[in-house]
């Protein structure tokens, strides 16, 4: 089995900001990056195989603190970006909590999609390996949903740099 460890990405100044992210690249805070280096902390005896991440900055950002014990590569993949938000992007979340979904926000389809896109690369690429993989809050959500075969609604929601571990 693949041991997949999938973690968001530290905290970024449009979190504390409450804006809308989606697929735009994102900056860390200090709090961000000192997050980024509690995971590496955690995980740097870790024997990890493979780094994959989103191609997002703030995703890149957070994989690299983590990675830098191991000195490897980390691949990057559009797999794992963030749910695109279309017409909601930029924009400050609690104003967004009563308006219509505007029509190019990426559906929920397409994103379970992704996600399951997500993890048979993962098991084909990486079989019996273990893999630190940084991506976003929704994706990763979805990623759980898809292999525990679950609702969206009823995978818990992962904070900034929190770790959880699926085996594939």
């Amino acid at each position: 089995m693949t041991r997949l460890f999938l973690v968001r990405h530290g905290e970024t100044v449009d979190n504390v900001n409450r804006i809308m992210q989606g697929q735009t690249q994102g900056e860390l805070t200090d709090n961000g990056r000192r997050q980024a280096l509690e995971v590496m902390r955690r995980m740097e005896n870790l024997k990890v195989d493979a780094f994959v991440s989103s191609d997002l900055k703030r995703s890149v950002d957070t994989c690299t603190i983590i990675a830098r014990p191991h000195g490897m590569e980390i691949k990057t993949t559009k797999l794992l970006r963030e749910r695109d938000w279309g017409g909601f992007t930029g924009r400050f979340i609690p104003d967004l909590k009563d308006e219509p979904w505007p029509d190019d926000v990426e559906t929920l389809d397409a994103l379970l999609s992704r996600a399951r896109a997500f993890i048979a690369f993962v098991k084909s690429e990486y079989p019996d390996r273990t893999v630190v993989a940084v991506g976003h809050g929704i994706i990763n959500k979805a990623i759980q949903a898809v292999h525990y075969g679950k609702e969206m609604r009823d995978v818990a929601r992962m904070d900034n740099a929190e770790v959880r571990c699926l085996m594939l």
